[in-house]
């Protein structure tokens, strides 16, 4: 069945015109979506009872409703689990910083990429959101919080790319001056690596950063981590990547998360350097996040310091993540496996 909230405004004016209604209806709608934040006909008064029966019968909206909260002890960073009208849950970070106010939503629930160190995809991939179910999770945590959200980042649970319509029409309504009108350049995009998808995004030219998560200084190395390394190579990424600088003129993020022993020595990241020679881009160090799940453990502080040394040495912008809200099981898909599991965190 159709979904208005997922509509770009020139979709919902079709919508409305072939229910026999006014064009300004589109617009009535939009507002209450996108700027009011508002996913129930019942409350939009401006609409006649007639038009928001109609409305509720030919076209009945998602919804996503909190189901749990944790609020970190270091830092405030909140995690949020919702309810969708199927009964599946998500989860979505909330951020605070000096610079404004930052949410992490998913962007499916579960995920089928497989990567060792990320709970989101431990139970596989379940289905993928629409683009109302993305832009909910923004409208309920600035009504919970009675706080704008500033900056948005698509890496949460799911492959953003592996949903690549929805995720389209989610950056399109977020950005629209009739909607929050977010600002491209504070929104992030994160992907494992799927080629086509990176080289269409670069054709859409959004001024969104494109985030890669490489983890692996190797082809071989980045195998055993991810299984999506065995679709597409290092270097067909990295073609990719180069395109999305022609085409955008943006830089591209490499996330890169650090497993103590695994993939942190100084010679991994001199191969790392070596890789990234020439291309517009930043490295973003993260101290991997353990779950129960797997035997992953974190990087020595010195380690993740002679690694970030090594890139800066061969002149590759880099950084280190500030860890968010490890007391609050922040990793993504922790918080959800463990309602599933009937956790009681």
């Amino acid at each position: 069945m159709a979904d208005l909230m997922s509509m770009t405004q020139k979709e919902l004016v079709q919508a409305v015109e072939a229910m026999g209604e006014k064009k300004f209806r589109a617009g009535q709608l939009y507002d209450w979506f996108h700027k009011k934040g508002i996913w129930d006909y019942e409350k939009m008064q401006n609409l006649s009872l007639k038009l928001r029966q109609k409305l509720q019968q030919e076209y009945p909206l998602p919804d996503c409703k909190e189901v749990k909260r944790l609020v970190s002890q270091i830092d405030g960073t909140t995690k949020f689990l919702f309810e969708l009208w199927d009964g599946n849950v998500i989860e979505s970070v909330w951020m605070k910083y000096k610079h404004g106010n930052s949410v992490c939503i998913s962007s499916q629930v579960g995920c089928r990429m497989g990567c060792r160190f990320c709970a989101s995809t431990l139970d596989g991939l379940v289905r993928n959101l629409t683009a109302s179910e993305m832009l909910m999770q923004v409208y309920a945590i600035q009504q919970l919080t009675e706080e704008r959200v500033s900056n948005v980042v698509v890496m949460g649970t799911g492959e953003p790319f592996d949903n690549f319509d929805n995720l389209m029409h989610f950056l399109t309504i977020l950005t629209s001056p009739e909607g929050l009108n977010i600002s491209q350049r504070n929104i992030t995009v994160s992907t494992c690596g799927l080629v086509p998808r990176i080289r269409e995004f670069a054709d859409a030219k959004m001024a969104v950063t494109l985030a890669i998560s490489l983890h692996a200084p190797s082809d071989a190395m980045r195998q055993e981590l991810m299984p999506v390394a065995k679709s597409y190579t290092i270097q067909e990424i990295l073609d990719a990547c180069r395109y999305f600088v022609e085409q955008t003129g943006r830089r591209v993020t490499f996330e890169y998360s650090l497993v103590k022993g695994q993939n942190d020595s100084v010679e991994h990241a001199a191969m790392l350097a070596e890789l990234l020679k020439g291309l517009l881009c930043h490295v973003n160090l993260i101290p991997v996040n353990p779950i129960k799940e797997r035997d992953y453990r974190q990087s020595e502080t010195a380690s993740i310091e002679k690694f970030k040394n090594m890139l800066e040495k061969n002149h590759i912008n880099v950084t280190i993540r500030r860890e968010m809200g490890r007391d609050i099981s922040a990793a993504c898909g922790q918080l959800r496996r463990d309602y599933r599991q009937g956790g009681t965190q």
